[in-house]
């Protein structure tokens, strides 16, 4: 059995929301030639796992139907939170950038700061994560979960990013 498989998940539903957010925060925003997309209100099967993720959104504010359209569109308030977190990755890679990864947990750690969610939003902004099933071929995971909304919100996606962190 997969090492992943056997561990329970380094993060709780709750986080798997926000994080889940973060990323299809990202994916409405860019343009389709850059790896972007519209989510529609229905949205297809293979995106179901994103309906609760798309209702917190929206419960949030940061995303609103554009009946229109049949489709959601970010709000004010979700570009607004989309820049804290662009300026939260900046900040840590300026920072942190040249350093080796456990001088980096190290250092997070000591000034209480989320090492998991440094680790997330590090790579979301780098764009490591834009394409979840080249992520997994790239890390070796198997069997590949084609449909990358299932495996945004999986155990072994986190459990994965974890692994380099000892969390």
């Amino acid at each position: 059995m997969d090492k992943l498989q056997t561990k329970a998940s380094v993060v709780d539903a709750e986080q798997k929301l926000t994080y889940a957010g973060i990323y299809l925060l990202k994916k409405m925003d860019l343009k389709p030639q850059d790896g972007g997309m519209e989510m529609p209100v229905l949205v297809p099967s293979e995106l179901a796992p994103l309906e609760e993720v798309l209702q917190k959104l929206h419960f949030d504010d940061m995303i609103e139907i554009n009946r229109r359209k049949e489709r959601y569109d970010i709000t004010k308030k979700g570009y607004a939170y989309l820049d804290d977190i662009i300026d939260e990755a900046t900040a840590l890679i300026e920072q942190y950038g040249d350093e080796d990864l456990e001088d980096v947990v190290e250092e997070l750690e000591e000034r209480n700061l989320d090492v998991f969610r440094a680790r997330f939003i590090w790579g979301w902004y780098e764009g490591e994560f834009d394409d979840l099933v080249r992520f997994q071929q790239q890390r070796g995971i198997s069997p590949i979960e084609e449909h990358w909304a299932y495996f945004l919100l999986s155990d072994d996606f986190y459990n994965n990013l974890a692994l380099e962190l000892d969390v």
